[in-house]
């Protein structure tokens, strides 16, 4: 086994961060000595988020088994998806900084596990994998995503599922989002669809989605955490991967 010195492009606050909430979790259990300290277990955790490193590798550099690395990588993320925001929670926060509308977009989270094949199997995606919603701000920024469903799963019913359009219909925001959700009704307004359209639909159309391109570069955004980019762990838990994620790519565009 060969070793090398690497960089992780994050900033030490959000080392600090994820320390801090892994020192006092340890605490609030009552849990005495670990192989590795906060530091180093946060440090372990953002590696494998960030760069997709296998637990063979990470093991290995960090001097502690497979097992232990991934049992320590599943508390950090679970410690960091317990403060992701909820839908609520973030229709108030869109409310409270005045934005004229928010995007909605479904992502695919591909998987390398395709036991009981086609219910993880998207057709508009040509792949297996897990899908998730993502509700974002007008200049990309994410503010909120859901739990997985399974890659076979429409974008339009993962929102119903989720309770989204009713949510943001209470909310009264205007959302934008693709033809995925055409028959969502009010407020989610989705471009026209159909072959030899007026000049006013085509500018319509053209508008739209000049307003919806930089929210949905929210996925590509959390997409930059190459864990995402094929999970190679049990697929139910990419809603809670992701939602870790999310916390971790809010404190980094702090």
């Amino acid at each position: 086994m060969l070793f090398y010195r690497a960089a992780l492009p994050l900033s030490r606050r959000t080392l600090m961060f994820l320390s801090s909430l892994i020192r006092r979790h340890r605490k609030k259990i009552g849990s005495r000595w670990r192989r590795l300290n906060p530091g180093q277990q946060a440090m372990l955790a953002l590696v494998h988020l960030r760069k997709g490193e296998t637990l063979t590798e990470l093991a290995a550099g960090f001097a502690v088994g497979a097992t232990t690395a991934w049992r320590y990588i599943r508390e950090a993320i679970t410690l960091l998806a317990d403060r992701s925001p909820g839908l609520d929670q973030a229709l108030r926060a869109a409310r409270r900084a005045g934005y004229a509308f928010v995007v909605l977009d479904g992502t695919l989270i591909p998987i390398d596990r395709v036991a009981a094949d086609r219910p993880y199997y998207s057709g508009k995606h040509k792949k297996h994998g897990m899908n998730i919603q993502v509700l974002a701000a007008p200049d990309g920024t994410p503010l909120w995503t859901s739990g997985s469903l399974p890659g076979s799963v429409h974008d339009l019913r993962a929102a119903r599922i989720w309770g989204i359009v009713r949510r943001l219909k209470a909310a009264g925001l205007i959302t934008l989002a693709d033809k995925g959700y055409v028959g969502a009704g009010e407020p989610v307004r989705v471009p026209y669809k159909g072959k030899n359209k007026p000049a006013s639909q085509k500018a319509a159309n053209s508008s739209h989605a000049r307003l919806r391109g930089p929210g949905e570069r929210a996925n590509a955004q959390l997409k930059t955490w190459r864990i995402l980019r094929k999970l190679r762990c049990c697929p139910l838990l990419a809603g809670q991967l992701v939602k870790a994620i999310l916390v971790l790519q809010l404190r980094e565009a702090r």
